[in-house]
């Protein structure tokens, strides 16, 4: 019988996912984020001018001014945050995870390996589709919390990177 050893790991030795050279999302993607940015300040505009038409009379001056200035400050933090937030997407497959940052204020890296990958689909939005453009979503053994959605790719190009996920999950089976 072999005897059980449980050796300490030097983690200074260890692969630094930091170091990885991540892809960006596609350029194209960019458009889509500023037409989603657009509706939804479109929406808020919309919104405004339609209690300002049908509730008029119990509306005053001042507060349509106060109501028009937050509107106008959601609109630039969202198109800001929106713009912002494409920037620091970025995504790289490696021989045996993938890698996926995104976040704002706190930047959130995701490494999967892909021995816990179950499954692998693609999702073309209407406004993506006419870019070309998809998104990979990965399924894994731990939950939602641990699926990961990886946006603005080159339809083409997220075929290919399902059709590589489908082939590790099936050498694995």
């Amino acid at each position: 019988m072999k005897e059980f050893t449980n050796e300490v790991i030097d983690t200074k030795q260890l692969p630094r996912y930091e170091e990885v050279q991540l892809t960006p999302l596609h350029p194209k993607y960019f458009k889509v984020v500023l037409i989603y940015s657009s509706l939804f300040i479109a929406v808020l505009v919309v919104g405004y001018f339609l209690l300002l038409i049908f509730d008029k009379e119990n509306i005053s001056t001042k507060f349509s001014i106060q109501l028009a200035i937050a509107v106008l400050v959601i609109s630039i933090l969202k198109l800001f945050f929106s713009i912002l937030g494409f920037k620091k997407k970025a995504y790289a497959f490696r021989n045996h995870d993938v890698i996926y940052r995104s976040g704002i204020i706190s930047t959130n890296t995701m490494v999967i390996p892909y021995n816990r990958v179950q499954h692998v689909a693609l999702h073309e939005g209407f406004v993506s589709r006419i870019f070309g453009l998809a998104k990979v979503e990965i399924f894994t053994a731990g939950g939602s919390s641990s699926d990961l959605e990886i946006p603005g790719i080159e339809k083409e190009e997220a075929e290919n990177i399902k059709q590589l996920l489908m082939g590790k999950i099936q050498k694995q089976l």
